[in-house]
């Protein structure tokens, strides 16, 4: 297993922050340092995810722009309806 290199950063925050940091990880028994690297790691994974999904929307609305093909709200609502019956069906097909 490789070693992946750990650095130290120094962040500023305010000491009401640092104190309700300090409660909630004495309440969890935890450190401090590990309540915070872990909300940053939560908050990034989240971001990352929430970036790809707009990314994701960009590159739809520029293909919808390109070539006009989509399908309905009532297509899509249908679909999905079948889909939450346990039903295994393919979307629809888009069109212009």
């Amino acid at each position: 297993m490789t070693a992946v290199p750990v650095r130290p950063v120094a962040i500023k925050i305010d000491e009401d922050i640092k104190a309700r940091v300090k409660r909630l990880a004495d309440a969890r028994q935890r450190t401090s340092h590990w309540l915070m690297r872990e909300a940053i790691t939560q908050y990034v994974n989240r971001e990352e995810k929430r970036e790809a999904f707009r990314q994701d929307t960009l590159k739809a609305w520029e293909d919808f722009r390109e070539n006009g093909l989509h399908v309905t709200a009532d297509e899509a609502d249908a679909w999905m309806a079948q889909l939450e019956q346990g039903n295994d069906v393919d979307p629809p097909e888009c069109h212009a």
